[in-house]
């Protein structure tokens, strides 16, 4: 009623109290785990499966820990792990083009030539504070999209195998700390000088990239990168691939306090030979993803770690005459599990052969708008380019979906 009426206390109105304590009460998140699958990763073979239908294609629908909730048969170990897991059914992007709609999942906004707008792992350790000596952002196997007007300390230190040592953290064969360390700050002393006389901003970002990889060579957090120590069941029940060291690698940084962790694997434009190449995905991604899930709920990171599974849009429902699926922007689905969300559910629906969501439509800017929410971030903060042109930090328009929380 004092909502209705717009009543206020000390000043402060009714709504505006209730809105900033129910956003109070639903952060609990303080990491992202972003797996992102490049090329299109389709619904129906993953987590919108039509038994019966036409378009099912060679899998079929398992039961899962969640009642209810089906996903596809190419992941029966993340079958078990379901009941942390939400999955959204009803995405709709804009873009059925790789790139564009790359850009749309990656930053939540249309692609714009005039301005490069930040990803999502950018614009979490923009807006959170970092913790320990480790970056903030990293990015595995493979490219995160750039920083953006943020700049070179919002952008991700990339790990191209998981487990290999960076060549670049140390110094040569042949030079010792004492002579590197010199080296290292004449270097300091040129750049700058270079700064100073120039102005110019590479010279800048340049500077900043050299004092975050000199942090790193010489803090003790960097053994968390060596595999080769690992457990070997521990190593056996991720698999021992790209995919499973990444993810086992993920799960150790946000451990040790990196704030976003990208996780990348392409070969998902599957317009041919579909099924297949899905079930070789499945065979690598399952072990790994249930692992994940299993010992971030047992370590208790699981509550304070979003994991989210992204892919720039899903594949037809119909299977084209070369045994695959193309493009499908108009309705595709994603997996969120943890950071405070309630495990079990599904949000929105597709209709009989998931061509369109009939039921509860959601963005892309949606799910950025989601994880803000999550690490208690104001997704509709206003945020100022390089070039002082004021911008949303999400694209307008976007909403949390606030029933994963409660």
């Amino acid at each position: 009623m004092l909502q209705a009426t717009g009543a206020t206390i000390l000043g402060m109105p009714v709504a505006r109290l209730l809105a900033a304590h129910n956003k109070a009460a639903a952060t609990k998140a303080e990491h992202v785990i972003l797996f992102w699958n490049g090329g299109g990763m389709s619904h129906i073979d993953t987590w919108d499966p039509k038994p019966g239908r036409p378009v099912q294609g060679e899998f079929s629908a398992i039961n899962t820990s969640a009642d209810g909730i089906q996903i596809s048969s190419i992941f029966p170990n993340l079958a078990r792990q379901m009941h942390h897991c939400a999955l959204v059914r009803s995405v709709v992007g804009s873009n059925g083009a790789h790139a564009r709609a790359t850009y749309e999942l990656q930053t939540s906004y249309n692609v714009d030539p005039t301005l490069i707008h930040p990803g999502l792992g950018s614009i979490v350790v923009h807006e959170k504070d970092r913790i320990g000596d480790l970056p903030s952002f990293i990015t595995i196997n493979g490219q995160a999209p750039k920083p953006g007007y943020f700049g070179q300390s919002c952008a991700a230190y990339y790990v191209g195998e998981p487990g290999d040592t960076d060549p670049y953290l140390a110094f040569p064969a042949g030079i010792h700390e004492a002579r590197g360390n010199e080296r290292l700050d004449l270097l300091a002393r040129m750049n700058a000088r270079a700064i100073k006389q120039s102005g110019n901003a590479a010279f800048k970002a340049t500077e900043t990239a050299m004092k975050e990889a000199v942090a790193l060579m010489k803090s003790p957090a960097l053994k968390v990168f060596d595999l080769d120590k690992e457990n070997p069941n521990t190593l056996a029940r991720y698999g021992d691939t790209d995919f499973g060291r990444g993810a086992l690698l993920a799960r150790k940084l946000v451990e040790t306090g990196v704030r976003f962790v990208q996780i990348n694997r392409g070969g998902f434009d599957t317009h041919s030979n579909n099924f297949p190449a899905m079930e070789n995905h499945g065979l690598e991604m399952d072990p790994a993803l249930g692992a994940l899930i299993e010992d971030l709920a047992v370590n208790g990171k699981l509550s304070s770690t979003l994991v989210l599974m992204l892919s720039e849009f899903g594949r037809t429902p119909r299977i084209n005459n070369n045994a695959g699926r193309d493009h499908h922007a108009s309705c595709f689905s994603c997996l969120i599990a943890g950071g405070g969300i309630k495990g079990g559910r599904v949000i929105g629906a597709s209709d009989k052969d998931a061509m369109e969501p009939i039921s509860r439509q959601v963005k892309p800017s949606d799910l950025h708008a989601t994880v803000c929410h999550a690490l208690g971030i104001d997704h509709e903060k206003e945020v100022y380019t390089s070039q002082d042109r004021p911008s949303m930090l999400i694209r307008e328009g976007a909403e949390p979906i606030r029933e994963l929380f409660v």
